[in-house]
């Protein structure tokens, strides 16, 4: 706007000199120079007119487009601000979603731990189990050693060689692993000697045939048959041992935990009162 009052006021100052040029000498000539100024200085004028025209036109379409980036550049960041709040929200389920993830990785740790301490206890059990097996090998081994070689370590009891041969003939079956075998001849050897010193023996090792072919229920009922018939038989502590490991198998660890603490009551200084002691430690661990 400044530009466009400076050529107004160079309008004015040439016409206002060439008036008074032409008051002060009036040549034709002359005049007709001012007048071709005049039209030459009008033409720049019109032509710095539309100049200032295109001018302000450039800059109201500058302006417009300042204003529509300026909108663009809102809506940008608008657009910003809700990928921020989305992220956020993503980044947070992530997050529960690793959680939970992570507790239950700790689960399933906590049952295989569970899992790996009942199957230390397990192996354990079975080591006892071992143990008293190799115990009776060994007198096995040492009724071997005796002058009838193939007789059971219970023999030492019979009191007739009749006797002794059918409570022998059923331990070689047990000897064989032919449980189901042993089983019988016990049973018959029972019910044909009912009162001798070996029928104790004859009641335990049908209990143990039984454990043996994993009948634990069975071999439960055969070892409290000891302990009800023959009270005070040296079998008794080596029946509740026995019975308080079936009781284990089947996963009633209270009946295990009860009949061996009986064991310990009434037979503290036999050994199966201390192997019933190492037991119950593993039963409450």
């Amino acid at each position: 706007m400044n530009y466009s009052i400076d050529v107004n006021r160079l309008g004015g100052c040439a016409l206002l000199a060439a008036t008074c040029w032409l008051s002060a000498c009036v040549n034709p000539q002359q005049v007709e120079l001012l007048e071709r100024d005049q039209r030459r200085l009008r033409g720049e004028m019109n032509t710095l007119h539309s100049d200032i025209d295109g001018f302000r036109a450039t800059l109201a379409d500058t302006r417009a487009n300042i204003q529509q980036m300026q909108r663009d550049l809102s809506a940008i960041k608008e657009r910003i601000d809700e990928t921020r709040v989305q992220v956020g929200r993503q980044l947070g389920q992530t997050s529960k979603d690793g959680d939970q993830r992570v507790k239950n990785l700790e689960t399933r740790l906590a049952k295989l731990e569970e899992d790996a301490k009942a199957q230390a206890e397990l192996l354990k059990a079975r080591e006892e189990e071992l143990k008293q097996l190799r115990e009776s090998a060994a007198q096995a081994v040492q009724a071997q050693q005796s002058p009838d070689s193939n007789s059971s370590p219970d023999l030492s009891l019979a009191e007739s060689d009749a006797v002794r041969r059918d409570f022998d003939a059923a331990w070689r079956a047990f000897e064989k692993k032919d449980y189901k075998i042993a089983i019988t001849r016990f049973k018959e050897f029972l019910k044909k000697n009912p009162k001798s010193k070996l029928a104790p023996s004859a009641q335990f090792w049908t209990g143990e045939s039984h454990f043996a072919l994993r009948e634990f229920d069975r071999a439960i009922v055969e070892y409290d048959e000891v302990r009800r018939r023959y009270p005070q038989a040296e079998k008794v502590a080596a029946a509740l041992l026995r019975q308080g490991s079936a009781f284990a198998e089947l996963g009633e660890k209270l009946n295990a935990r009860l009949v061996l603490q009986e064991l310990i009551e009434k037979y503290p200084q036999t050994p199966e009162a201390a192997r019933a002691r190492q037991r119950l430690k593993t039963l409450e661990s």
